[in-house]
């Protein structure tokens, strides 16, 4: 028997005087490069600033069941991943992100809950399913609104070709992840474009082919011009 269920859900935004900034994308655009430099541009400003991560692979109580289900050594259910990334969602913001905001601290993550949709989706059968980032969306609202997961103060979506993306990765000696192959690449930059469609006033998208410094001037030009920096 089908049920028809609708209703609408509100982001929650960041009532504290820190600012939030999260950076999302595919692998393979510079998100880590660019973090350490916005974290640059902020002590300058004499802010404190705080980096961390979605998922947690190193701080906290599930950072080794992530890793390893990242580095596919444990073998689950998609579906169950976006349980345990949840999980470890609420407990980085009531252990890191909330505690810094309302200190007035700068939080810059490299991934948000933003990400569970596009990853989540296509987790099933490697293809992004729209039907199932609907329901992720649907979800992932009701938790943000249940747990008051905050939606980033501004998100930046660096944007890059999948093509570009693997040769950028293929340089790199860390240990390949889960989600670092071209065909689940391609699905998941999929997912994010539908997001961005859903939610065109959450994202600033910048193009991740520019140079390093383009890059974050791009960015910290954005941020200026939003007058972020005097929260």
């Amino acid at each position: 028997m089908k049920y028809h269920l609708e209703f609408d859900t509100s982001l929650f935004k960041n009532p504290y005087k820190g600012l939030y900034i999260a950076l999302e994308g595919i692998d393979g655009t510079g998100k880590t490069t660019q973090i350490e430099r916005l974290k640059a541009y902020f002590e300058k400003k004499r802010r404190k600033v705080v980096i961390t991560r979605e998922p947690r692979k190193e701080v906290g109580i599930i950072a080794e069941l992530n890793k390893k289900i990242l580095e596919g050594k444990i073998k689950i259910p998609g579906a169950a991943f976006q349980y345990i990334f949840t999980a470890d969602r609420i407990m980085h913001f009531e252990e890191l992100v909330v505690p810094s905001l309302k200190k007035g601290q700068v939080v810059i993550t490299d991934r948000c809950f933003w990400s569970a949709i596009p990853y989540g989706a296509a987790d099933v059968d490697k293809k992004f399913n729209r039907k199932k980032a609907q329901s992720l969306l649907v979800a992932q609202g009701v938790l943000a609104h249940h747990y008051q997961v905050i939606v980033p103060d501004i998100t930046f979506y660096l944007d890059i070709p999948v093509k570009n993306s693997l040769e950028r990765m293929s340089t790199l000696t860390k240990t390949k992840e889960l989600y670092e192959e071209e065909d689940i690449l391609i699905q998941v930059k999929k997912g994010y474009e539908w997001l961005r469609k859903q939610f065109p006033k959450e994202f600033l998208v910048i193009d991740a082919q520019q140079s390093i410094d383009e890059v974050t001037a791009n960015m910290v030009q954005l941020i200026e011009s939003k007058k972020l920096k005097q929260r």
